[in-house]
């Protein structure tokens, strides 16, 4: 008991830091940044503009009206230690996958890393919906869905728009009474502009010839890195 005690602790404290970080408000750095990011939607070609849109709305139609992806067995006979060892083995299998992903996809030049923005989002997708299942929440449940996009914007999008998403979801229980499984899609449009925004810089490296491979390799693991902190936290949210 002493150990397990021990452990929440010390996850409660890496929580709290976690959540002083998302309070913060948009530094001039960050605003500086969310304005040449959209300087760069100019640059890239409008196939990219289409495509990775079409991607980020096929992904949260799936998971807003439940997916292929839903894994029905739940943990919740384990403590958070036991869970957070199978969570941090999950990530390190779906980081190894992204990063082969965006090897294979980098190398191949533009083309290809059109095919990026698809498979990639699977795969986080994917990942979220095992780790939540892990921590012992159904994702059979609408708003247990809800929950894991508001996690996925959480970990891809500006400090401005993140802090935003951040407050709902420290309120989650308040919050989501209002939520209605039939709620329209255009309340996502802000969604997925973020997410584009937050990936061009990275992504305009990766069509790079010679260099597209080992970029895409490199930044998917980092981002399914920066996803899993962002998802364990989260859920330590709630069970804490």
């Amino acid at each position: 008991m002493l150990v397990i005690e021990d452990y929440n602790k010390k996850a409660l404290k890496e929580l709290n830091r976690w959540k002083k970080k998302m309070r913060k408000s948009p530094s001039i750095i960050n605003r500086v940044s969310k304005s040449t990011q959209k300087g760069l939607n100019d640059i890239l070609p409008e196939k990219y503009h289409q495509i990775l849109t079409l991607a980020i709305k096929n992904m949260v139609k799936v998971v807003l009206t439940g997916s292929k992806y839903t894994t029905k067995r739940t943990f919740n006979f384990l403590s958070l230690e036991k869970k957070e060892i199978l969570v941090k083995k999950r990530l390190k299998f779906y980081k190894r996958a992204a990063m082969v992903e965006g090897i294979g996809t980098g190398a191949g030049g533009i083309a290809m890393s059109l095919a990026d923005f698809p498979l990639l989002l699977t795969i986080k997708i994917k990942f979220l919906y095992d780790i939540a299942s892990i921590y012992g929440f159904d994702i059979r449940d609408y708003k247990e869905r809800l929950y894991i996009l508001n996690i996925f914007q959480l970990a891809f999008s500006s400090q401005k728009r993140g802090r935003e998403v951040f407050l709902n979801m420290e309120n989650w229980d308040e919050y989501s009474k209002d939520l209605l499984e039939n709620m329209d899609f255009d309340q996502w449009r802000e969604f997925q502009q973020e997410y584009r925004d937050y990936l061009d810089i990275a992504k305009l490296l990766q069509i790079l010839p010679g260099v597209g491979a080992v970029i895409g390799g490199y930044t998917n693991s980092k981002l399914l890195r920066k996803l899993g902190e962002t998802a364990i936290n989260s859920y330590r949210m709630r069970l804490l």
